[in-house]
């Protein structure tokens, strides 16, 4: 099954690999603030962040790693779906360690040491021709379906992560977001809230100005319109941490299209607005998680 779902997100990671992307080069840190180190989530975690960038012939993966507790070793594809570790392309031992990638195609990445591999610990990326613009297929239509209710992290709740955003990243990707839809955000009052942003707001974590402020758990937030929502807390340096939530939202309709990931690629125009349901309406599903819930359980959801 495990394998199944990399083959899946390889592929996936091809698709988006053809999206418009800047000619310049680019240094790209793997796993950005996770770095690189067995993933609590398993594969899934480091498939979300290739899938979810671009990468081009010139740009530079930086691994971030302890020197002694893990490495990184170029592999053939092979080798990435059977974590054989024997006769790598190459290998650095020393973190961080840059590679460069300089020619088109397929890239697989694992950890030799331990079972670091089997438990999660590969990267498999598409490394497109370098230039303005990339042509790309036209997206696989949606189907429609009834209004889903969607508990934010699942049984882990809406807290900071030892991880940062990388958690809520992974949790995006792996869901599908409709117009009816609705969000669940399951907090400890008076720890967090939830805060409807632009994504200017978003990205620069300034939540001076917000669009709508949940304080009160369980917040259910109902997704009236397609476009992009981005989600953040207001509380001093959660959304430093990583605590932030950028989804896409796309038509019921069979007419529609689907996006190339579920995770929100900020536009101009910023969030669309969202309505919030009654306390008393939409079941939710789980329970809050705590602050200090340790990572490699919190995690184990994904």
């Amino acid at each position: 099954m495990a394998r199944k779902l990399v083959i899946s997100l390889a592929i996936l990671t091809i698709a988006v690999a053809s999206l418009v992307h800047s000619s310049i080069a680019e240094t790209l840190v793997v796993g950005d603030g996770l770095g690189w180190l067995v993933p609590p989530g398993g594969d899934l975690a480091y498939a979300a962040w290739g899938a979810i960038n671009i990468f081009t012939v010139g740009d530079v993966l930086l691994f971030n790693f302890t020197t002694g507790t893990q490495d990184i070793a170029r592999v053939t594809k092979e080798a990435y779906l059977t974590c054989n570790s024997r006769n790598p392309i190459s290998l650095k031992t020393t973190g961080p360690a840059n590679f460069t990638l300089d020619t088109t195609g397929e890239y697989f990445f694992i950890c030799t040491i331990y079972a670091h591999c089997t438990l999660g610990q590969r990267l498999a990326i598409y490394v497109a021709a370098p230039g303005p613009h990339h042509p790309h297929a036209a997206p696989s239509p949606v189907t429609p379906r009834a209004p889903v209710t969607y508990t934010v992290g699942d049984g882990l709740g809406w807290l900071v992560l030892p991880g940062g955003a990388l958690a809520y990243m992974t949790w995006a990707y792996k869901n599908t977001f409709m117009i009816e839809d609705t969000l669940v955000f399951k907090f400890v009052d008076g720890l967090q809230d939830v805060a409807l942003v632009t994504k200017e707001a978003y990205e620069t974590c300034n939540t001076s100005r917000t669009i709508q402020v949940w304080s009160t758990s369980p917040a259910k937030i109902l997704l009236n319109s397609t476009g992009d929502y981005f989600f953040t807390s207001t509380y001093p340096r959660n959304c430093i941490l990583g605590l932030q939530l950028a989804i896409r939202v796309v038509s019921t309709s069979g007419n529609g299209s689907a996006p190339s990931s579920s995770i929100a690629r900020p536009v101009k125009e910023g969030p669309v607005t969202a309505s919030p349901f009654p306390a008393n309406s939409a079941p939710s599903r789980a329970i809050a998680g705590v602050f200090i819930t340790l990572l490699s359980i919190a995690m184990a959801v994904f």
